[in-house]
């Protein structure tokens, strides 16, 4: 089970994982709202009260884990602009002020960066995946995207803040890569690989079927 409500999310994840575990159903990895569906009790709003990445995905991570009795995976990630130390880091998502409001959380950065030039417009997304386990197993792996900002967005791909991030060695978005592309070298496509030895190991030890990553 993947701790989260982002649909995107659960996409990208199986995706990942899929050429890995073969036979991979298509509803092996079920989000929050997806595993409530499936009967399984609602773990609730996790406080994403961490202040870091590992943190906040261990929180996430084991509180599915307990409410659900289920393996349970969570990522936390978000972008980190060098100019301003780092933020919005941990506060991405609610960065404008509401959660999960991509447009406003996009306007709000570009216009908090309107006067700073190419050179100085470096930026990175970065991720961390936790894996907990019913028995108090944890495993977290991490990954960083480096790249430059735009001055406006790009793309039509992807989620959050793609479309102002170019990663370094292109000239397109995030948002303007192909689904494969942004896997090959995303933060989040680093983290989860990272993770995928235990992964495995709980998918060969519970089975490739609905609901049980």
């Amino acid at each position: 089970m993947l701790a989260t409500r982002n649909e995107h999310k659960v996409v990208e994840l199986h995706r990942l994982l899929a050429p890995h575990v073969p036979g991979l159903a298509d509803d092996a990895v079920v989000s929050v709202a997806g595993a409530v569906a499936l009967g399984l009790p609602d773990p609730g709003e996790v406080a994403e009260t961490g202040v870091t990445f590992a943190e906040n995905s261990l929180l996430k991570a084991r509180a599915v884990a307990a409410a659900t009795g289920l393996p349970a995976v969570a990522d936390d990630s978000g972008l980190c602009v060098a100019v301003l130390g780092g933020a919005p880091g941990v506060f991405s998502a609610r960065w404008a002020g509401r959660h999960g409001d991509d447009a406003a959380n996009l306007r709000l950065l570009l216009d908090q960066l309107a006067d700073v030039p190419e050179p100085h417009r470096a930026a990175w997304f970065e991720c961390a995946a936790a894996l907990c386990l019913p028995d108090g197993d944890e495993t977290v792996t991490t990954g960083r995207l480096t790249g430059t900002l735009t001055t406006a967005p790009r793309g039509d791909g992807g989620f959050g803040y793609d479309p102002v991030l170019v990663p370094d060695g292109d000239t397109r978005t995030c948002a303007e890569l192909a689904p494969a592309e942004k896997d090959a070298i995303s933060h989040r496509g680093q983290a989860v690989r990272a993770l995928l030895p235990r992964l495995t190991d709980v998918l060969g030890g519970t089975g490739a079927g609905r609901g049980e990553v």
